[in-house]
C-alpha cells in the first residue's frame, strides 16, 4: 500500500503524467493556430 502512497508513484507517474499534459498542450496549440489560420475563411 505504500508505494501506490506518494513516494513510489511520484517520479514515474508524475513524469507520465506531465509528459501526457505537455502533448495534449502542443496538439491544442497547433489545432487553434490550424483553426485560425484556415479555418474562419
Amino acid at each position: 500500500m505504500d508505494m501506490m502512497d506518494g513516494t513510489g508513484w511520484g517520479m514515474g507517474g508524475m513524469g507520465i503524467l506531465w509528459i501526457l499534459v505537455a502533448i495534449l498542450l502542443v496538439l491544442g496549440i497547433a489545432a487553434l493556430l490550424k483553426y485560425l489560420s484556415g479555418g474562419r475563411r
